[in-house]
């Protein structure tokens, strides 16, 4: 066997996925990660446990697979985004916990940062708002709390990366300190205009760009992994979400694909132009070999707020679940949500609201509402989130998704599905293969060993997907979406009284 390993190192969870050279999948490992809380709002991993948990991940597939180390041709990670990873270069030893995307220590910072004369320029230079889950402000934290990370600064021997330069440091022999130009732009100092760091925004907080990697293509030799004492190596790395897009075969402008989890996550690939967006993020896709030199594609970003996390607030402080994976049974046992709405605004409301002030609520109830129609009006929810993100997509851009491609959690509800199809007005396609992030980091690692030569020669996706077309007419749909956005006001009203 010549199989190819993606790796998707997420903030739960180490998947690892073979596949063989016709795109099949041969194996699938998975361990979960801790995450740690040693103060309120402060979510950490340790740096070692993420390297363990990729390790007895890629086990777990070769056993799956009935395949061992020489039978893995080359290796693609996809890496978490925003999670800061620092360690020492001399010794390789982790200089503190990884500081995750979901910590939020550096609030205050985000609003010191707002005086800075060309805080402005943020948006249009980074791509993104750098909010306190960034990385450079996580950085900037360190810089002023961690005596490990100054001194290594000074010394010469500090390294900081996303979880793939960790997992390379770590488990391998980088061929250098090297990210991607999608995980490059995710320490949150890379100016995406300009190609090259942002030193006014570097300089303002407090750090350097000597510990920080330099930018590749996607395809690239970035190094080895040590798999069962063989050297493997490593072709590709990207951005998981990005992955995940380049796995649904989202790869022509206007495509697109919707991950729910934690929240649920949109991407449309826009092109090879990063447009300027105020409300949109605009990332880099991944960068492929051209006739002449590299091409960059860029991708949209939005996510909505709290969608698994809402589930599992109902089967949890809620109490409205016995378990979140009652949840699609019970949406079933009503035929709609009976009129009552809810607003997963837990955390503030996202694209096109931008509103952090606004707070979850539930409304619509009377006397014959019960916890089936509150769980139903989740769904609906949903729908009506990445509805407003795709009108917000097309306004600013003009790109019009023609069909929507989901994944994650929630996806695994036919019932899910189909209300998002209902309120978007397009075809929800479900693809049988779930694990499109790794799929996504496989592909591209056999691009990057030459097993396929061009985006054209890449083997599809199965084709027993699940298609959910759209049953509500028109004027319905508006009607629904306009009573949602009546309550979204009434929640962002609310939120500003306090």
């Amino acid at each position: 066997m010549r199989l190819l390993l993606g790796i998707d190192l997420g903030t739960s969870g180490a998947k690892a996925y073979l596949m063989d050279q016709d795109g099949r999948r041969a194996g699938l490992g998975y361990t979960s990660l801790r995450r740690l809380h040693p103060q309120p709002d402060w979510t950490e991993q340790d740096p070692w446990d993420v390297t363990r948990g990729a390790a007895q991940a890629i086990d777990l597939a070769l056993a799956d697979a009935g395949a061992t180390p020489a039978d893995i041709l080359a290796i693609g990670i996809a890496s978490q985004r925003d999670s800061d990873f620092v360690w020492d270069a001399a010794t390789g030893q982790p200089l503190g916990n990884a500081i995750t995307w979901q910590d939020l220590r550096t609030t205050s910072l985000v609003e010191e940062l707002d005086g800075w004369p060309l805080a402005g320029q943020r948006r249009r230079r980074l791509g993104y708002f750098p909010g306190p889950w960034c990385a450079a402000l996580h950085l900037s934290w360190r810089a002023q709390h961690q005596p490990a990370f100054a001194q290594a600064v000074t010394q010469g021997r500090l390294r900081v990366g996303m979880a793939a330069g960790w997992l390379l440091a770590s488990m391998g022999e980088p061929s250098g300190h090297l990210h991607d130009y999608s995980l490059q732009q995710k320490t949150g100092l890379w100016d995406i205009r300009e190609q090259r760091f942002w030193q006014a925004w570097v300089q303002r907080l407090g750090l350097s760009t000597a510990s920080l990697p330099t930018p590749a293509p996607t395809l690239h030799d970035f190094g080895s992994l040590r798999i069962g004492g063989r050297a493997v190596p490593v072709t590709a790395m990207l951005g998981d979400q990005q992955a995940a897009l380049f796995g649904h075969g989202c790869r022509t402008a206007g495509q697109a694909e919707c991950t729910h989890g934690t929240v649920s996550f949109v991407d449309v690939v826009v092109g090879d132009t990063p447009p300027e967006l105020e409300g949109i993020n605009v990332y880099h896709a991944w960068t492929l070999p051209a006739e002449q030199g590299l091409r960059h594609t860029y991708c949209l970003e939005a996510d909505t707020t709290a969608s698994g996390a809402a589930a599992r607030w109902l089967a949890t402080q809620g109490g409205i679940l016995s378990a979140e994976k009652d949840l699609d049974a019970v949406a079933r046992s009503v035929p709609d949500a009976g009129g009552v709405l809810f607003v997963p605004a837990f955390t503030g409301l996202h694209v096109p609201y931008h509103d952090h002030a606004a707070r979850a609520a539930i409304l619509g109830m009377s006397l014959g509402s019960d916890r089936a129609h509150i769980v139903r009006a989740l769904l609906d929810a949903i729908g009506f989130q990445v509805r407003a993100i795709l009108e917000t997509i097309r306004a600013d851009t003009g790109l019009q998704v023609a069909q929507l491609n989901v994944g994650g959690g929630l996806s695994a509800s036919d019932l899910a599905c189909q209300v998002q199809a209902d309120l978007l007005g397009i075809p929800i396609v479900r693809p049988a293969e779930r694990e499109t992030t790794a799929r996504g980091a496989a592909l591209l690692a056999g691009m990057g060993a030459g097993v396929w030569s061009s985006l054209d020669d890449l083997p599809p996706l199965p084709p027993d997907a699940s298609h959910f077309a759209p049953r509500l007419g028109q004027q319905q749909r508006d009607a629904q979406y306009a009573r949602w956005q009546q309550a979204v006001e009434v929640v962002r009203q609310f939120g500003r009284h306090p």
